[in-house]
């Protein structure tokens, strides 16, 4: 077998997994009433199973006790028996599939916010204030210490009774346990502080009382950092130490290590590592970690692909790769290996869409894969021939949702032809992955193109399609994917012209495509405060310009994710590039050879003026409507799309009616600009029923 490592089953504690693939625990953002595992949670879990994941542990950051905020990340909360049935029923269903499931528990300690649910009081061993999370708190009391102790305990006997493989003591990411032994946050001078022992001991207890509590036929394992990258913090060394102090009390079962403390927006980037990272850069933390424990050593962090997973395992690096982001863009990712379908898995591409929403408290979404976490609905993985009749349709429009469009429609064994103007599948894909941070994203199209190649779709690039063309192809069904254009009009002011000799602004598409040549003192107006402005921003100053990103929002990059903006950040920072926010642009005016961008402060109304060679402005997108519009008139439906059965995840009801003519339906930016999630997601839920 070419990935044979993959395959071997291993011991840990009393479970054997069938393969080296986990699922590490990430908060999912899906438990609801008070923290219960709901139908969407188990499904979520269970679709990892059915794909062939040897291991899931679910429930990132979930809480032991009540004082432990988890309402922010909706997680599992493990403070009381009534969590019990709920993983009965998560545990069979991952069970029937072969799989194997466990759970990270935890007290945050000072890592939280306080303003929600119980409105609870935080703390930390020496109430210190985390930075990310702005939060002040208490110095823990011994009660407190005690109290908590044995609500480890209780949570790891409500995950026993409820039937799951085992328990991962949370002491990673500057959780309550690590908040004890890191010298940067534990201050104090009595028997929970000072000294290496004493630091040790409230996770020394823990550890204790939950083997206490479940016995040694049940599996408990540590999340631990390999290093918290910070000066005053704990070193790599420290926590070789650490680990091996722990694993020679012989009551640990396994050990999941990842690079990085994140008490701060700049570390918090360097655990789910995006796009501009390289592959594993950490797995040498990990590895130093398995060099002094006995039992076996997870790493997850920025591994993709099975040719990577498969090296990592035969170099004896670690014991187990954790793939989660993997398996939220594939969950079939297994399976698919298995069957020789390698090429057809949805590799992940480090966009964070997932991780970002979950720090923001929305529901982890993959930008890819609209399926993952939906099961639940009965949106498909995996795309069934249709049992009706065979219909020709045509797609206008190569970017994520013409693309997606075409697939699940050739996949119900239709008849499809894609029609797209450009040279080259992608839409604005392909143009952010012309930025210096974001050229990783070109693996959705990638996956596209191999994908459509293969159901014999009929792609018509460099074609602009038009009422004639798709007259003459006689179709059943007409999907506009058309997207939209830079929105560079909204301001008379800023002197927008179509002719781009005459215009005096231009827009970040222009300038990543190529199109525009890059300016040597560039001004930046970026009021999206999204991707496209700060990656024009990087590629600019990368090609050597002098720039300033200006914004009228409270800073440059305010809607780029937590994981994501302190990457892009570095980058403008090291190139000295100028960001400044509260600053409108009023106005443009040509001043001989140079512009003059005026710029107007959002809360006193003083203007301000910067004379440059060009100004770029990123004002979002306006949808491209006219090929709609032509043929609205003449289309069975109107191109009307039904969105009472769209959003129930229903067949559209025109799919049943007979009549003359086509079907008309658009969908994505030449609807209404949203992302590349919402154009794949419509085009999957309207499609998957054809």
């Amino acid at each position: 077998m070419a990935f044979e490592a993959l395959f071997q089953p291993i011991q840990i504690g009393n479970q054997t997994i069938r393969n080296r693939v986990v699922s590490t625990a990430h908060a999912e953002v899906y438990a609801t009433d008070g923290g219960m595992t709901t139908d969407r949670y188990v499904k979520y879990y269970e679709e990892k199973a059915k794909g062939g994941c040897g291991l899931c542990i679910c429930g990132g950051s979930s809480i032991v006790s009540i004082d432990s905020p988890q309402a922010w990340w909706s997680s599992v909360n493990l403070s009381t028996d009534r969590i019990i049935p709920h993983f009965q029923n998560l545990a069979d269903a991952v069970h029937k599939h072969g799989g194997k499931i466990m759970i990270q528990i935890t007290h945050m300690g000072r890592r939280s916010r306080w303003d929600g649910f119980h409105w609870s009081t935080l703390l930390s061993p020496s109430g210190i204030r985390e930075p990310v999370h702005r939060s002040t708190c208490k110095t823990i009391e011994e009660e407190d210490i005690w109290r908590i102790i044995g609500d480890f305990a209780q949570a790891a006997r409500r995950a026993k009774e409820g039937g799951l493989d085992g328990v991962e003591l949370s002491a990673v990411h500057q959780h309550l346990i690590d908040q004890f032994w890191s010298p940067r946050v534990n201050k104090r001078s009595d028997e929970w502080g000072g000294n290496f022992e004493n630091r040790m001991r409230f996770g020394m207890e823990v550890l204790k009382a939950v083997r206490a509590e479940v016995g040694d036929d049940f599996v408990v394992g540590m999340r631990i950092t390999g290093d918290e990258f910070h000066p005053d913090g704990l070193t790599h060394d420290d926590m070789k130490q650490i680990a091996a102090y722990y694993d020679a009390t012989g009551m640990v079962d396994f050990f999941g290590v990842v690079g990085s403390g994140c008490d701060t927006h700049n570390t918090l980037a360097n655990v789910i590592p995006n796009m501009s990272y390289p592959p594993e850069p950490f797995l040498h933390l990990a590895a130093g970690i398995k060099e002094v424990v006995s039992v076996p050593v997870i790493h997850a962090q920025n591994i993709k692909d099975p040719n990577q997973a498969q090296r990592i395992l035969e170099g004896g690096y670690v014991d187990l790769v954790g793939m989660t982001r993997a398996h939220i863009a594939d969950p079939h990712f297994i399976a698919k290996i298995k069957m020789g379908q390698v090429d057809q898995i949805k590799q992940c591409v480090g966009a964070n869409y997932c991780i970002d929403r979950q720090y923001q408290g929305l529901d982890v979404l993959c930008i890819q894969n609209a399926a993952t976490s939906r099961e639940y609905m009965g949106v498909p993985h995996i795309i069934e021939k249709s049992e009706g009749p065979k219909r020709k349709v045509v797609v206008v429009g190569g970017g994520p949702g013409g693309m997606e469009a075409a697939r699940v429609s050739a996949e119900r064994g239709h008849d499809v032809t894609l029609f797209e103007a450009a040279e080259q599948l992608g839409g604005q894909i392909a143009l952010a992955a012309k930025a210096p941070q974001r050229d990783q994203i070109a693996g959705i199209t990638r996956w596209y193109q191999l994908e459509l190649a293969r159901l014999g779709v009929d792609q018509r690039l460099g074609t602009r399609a038009d009422e004639a063309t798709i007259a003459d192809l006689r179709p059943d069904i007409v999907i506009l994917a058309t997207g939209g254009q830079p929105f560079l009009s909204q301001v008379p002011e800023w002197g927008y012209a179509e002719s781009r000799d005459e215009s005096l602004v231009v827009s970040t598409w222009d300038i990543l495509s190529g199109a525009v040549a890059p300016g040597k003192n560039v001004l930046i107006y970026d009021t999206i405060c999204e991707f496209a402005g700060v990656s024009a921003a990087d590629y600019l100053a990368d090609k050597g310009a002098k720039v300033e990103i200006v914004t009228d929002d409270i800073k440059p990059g305010a809607a780029v994710g937590g994981t994501t903006f302190p990457t892009y950040y570095r980058s403008l920072y090291e190139k000295e590039v100028i960001m400044t926010s509260d600053l409108a642009l009023h106005k443009v005016y040509r001043e001989g050879d140079s512009l003059v961008a005026v710029l107007e402060n959002e809360y006193t109304g003083a203007q301000e003026e910067r004379v440059v060679d060009q100004i770029v402005v990123e004002n979002g997108v306006r949808p491209d409507e006219s090929l709609y519009y032509a043929l609205k008139g003449q289309s069975r439906n109107k191109g009307q799309t039904d969105i009472e059965a769209l959003y129930a995840i229903q067949p559209q009801p025109c799919l049943s009616e007979s009549g003359e003519g086509y079907l008309l339906f658009r969908l994505g930016d030449c609807t209404a600009p949203r992302n590349t999630h919402a154009a794949i997601y419509d085009a999957l839920r309207l499609c998957k029923d054809f």
